[in-house]
């Protein structure tokens, strides 16, 4: 019984894979430079990409950014901006990576900029909580300084 399937499995070899870990790396470095000095769309606002993943073939490239100020209208101006540049964008790489195929530039808005500064801030309130319940009893209440779960950011409700 034959197989449409290969008996030998098409992976790629360590070189390939490096090799994509550096075209990724220029092209995040060079889209970095292009927006700063010939995008000229003042929708995009300041932009930082933080990483590139291109596919196996080289066809596609993902391209993940962060904004600031990090609100709801730019993160929409900026990617609105940012779908306008693309074949700008695409041709100026072309020209810089001179590579056989420019990959198709896909942005994804990487939020996770905004959710480890949210955490960062999770973790300074448990420290000061921790920090209070380790000092002993108050004096003036007899409280020990242990916040319930009412006191934690975003309840609304600070009680002690």
């Amino acid at each position: 019984m034959k197989s449409s399937r290969s008996r030998k499995s098409p992976e790629r070899s360590s070189a390939a894979i490096g090799r994509g870990f550096r075209v990724a790396d220029q092209i995040q470095k060079d889209l970095a430079v292009l927006l700063m000095t010939e995008v000229k769309d003042p929708r995009i606002g300041m932009v930082t990409i933080t990483e590139v993943e291109v596919s196996p073939d080289y066809s596609h490239a993902k391209v993940f950014y962060s904004v600031l100020p990090d609100s709801e209208e730019q993160r929409q101006r900026s990617a609105a901006g940012l779908a306008a540049s693309r074949g700008f964008l695409r041709g100026r790489l072309g020209r810089l990576l001179q590579i056989h195929q420019t990959p198709e530039l896909h942005f994804v808005l990487d939020d996770s900029v905004a959710r480890g500064a949210a955490l960062s801030q999770l973790i300074d309130h448990a420290a000061r909580l921790s920090d209070l319940s380790e000092s002993g009893p108050d004096s003036a209440t007899g409280h020990t300084g242990s916040a319930s779960p009412d006191s934690l950011p975003g309840s609304g409700v600070q009680t002690s």
